[in-house]
């Protein structure tokens, strides 16, 4: 009677995973405090001790800015749907430089924490679910900089149109990204517990996967016949909404938006199963 007493005291009983899809959402919740300390080193470790610290979360998308708008704008000379090319290259490199950074970080999951999961437990999840959180911040200071352009540009007198009914859509243009970069990283970190040369593939496919989305070119600037190809990735959709939401430019359909938010909710569970998997057994082989 003692031993069942005992049991019942206990404020939490950690169990094996019983099943591929018992995901255990609701132990994640539990342990939110966790994430944001997670959150808090994750943002804080980027540029601690360096010279100019925070700021380089604007230098940064500035710096890749002026690049294209020299290199594609001026050399090039791609297209920008009418729209000045400083503003269509940053719109651009702001909503993908969050999916990249949440697809390269927790792409990295077990591999980079490999000694803590084996010293303590919690829920993996918690990991790029920071990441995801963190990521958001910085896209957040990088947004708030991409607005402050779009009002210069407008008191100069420059035709920009906002569509503020689309604008409003934001929030889920925002979480379509981050669960593009949580299904694509998660997956890939589990791969990688086995398969490490996908390491060093992640971050070179992400770039190429840039070209292949309308960041520095639009999708009018293809080949109607070709159109399709891009349109298939998940992210132009996600790109394009954007831009026409701030910039009033750009080619928006609410099927292919659709698509994109579908095939987001299919990888995250896919992503998450694969996970929820690999995490039972990842320590045997990283």
């Amino acid at each position: 009677m003692n031993a069942i007493s005992q049991e019942d005291n206990w404020d939490m009983v950690i169990e094996p995973q019983r099943s591929l899809l018992d995901l255990r959402l609701a132990e994640l919740w539990r342990y939110r405090d966790l994430v944001l300390l997670f959150v808090r080193r994750d943002f804080v470790a980027v540029y601690k001790q360096t010279i100019l610290g925070p700021l380089w979360y604007l230098i940064q998308p500035l710096l890749t800015t002026i690049t294209f708008t020299v290199i594609f704008g001026n050399i090039a000379s791609l297209p920008t749907d009418g729209l000045p090319q400083f503003l269509f290259y940053m719109s651009g490199t702001v909503v993908w430089a969050y999916f990249a950074e949440c697809l390269n970080k927790t792409s990295n999951t077990f591999v980079q924490n490999a000694n803590l999961f084996g010293k303590v437990y919690f829920p993996r999840m918690a990991v790029p679910v920071s990441i995801l959180v963190s990521n958001l911040i910085t896209f957040s200071i990088q947004f708030g900089l991409f607005v402050v352009f779009v009002l210069y540009f407008v008191a100069r007198g420059t035709p920009i149109q906002p569509r503020w009914e689309w604008i409003a859509l934001s929030p889920v243009l925002v979480l379509m990204m981050a669960g593009l970069g949580l299904g694509f990283g998660i997956i890939i970190s589990s791969l990688t517990t086995k398969y490490r040369d996908l390491r060093f593939l992640v971050t070179f496919g992400v770039q190429l996967l840039m070209y292949a989305t309308p960041v520095i070119y639009p999708v009018s600037a293809i080949p109607e016949r070709f159109q399709w190809i891009i349109l298939a990735n998940p992210m132009t959709p996600i790109v394009e909404t954007f831009r026409y939401a701030f910039l009033g430019a750009g080619t928006v359909d609410t099927g292919h938006l659709l698509y994109s938010f579908g095939f987001m909710l299919a990888v995250v569970f896919l992503g998450s199963v694969i996970f929820n998997r690999v995490e039972q057994t990842f320590m045997d082989t990283v």
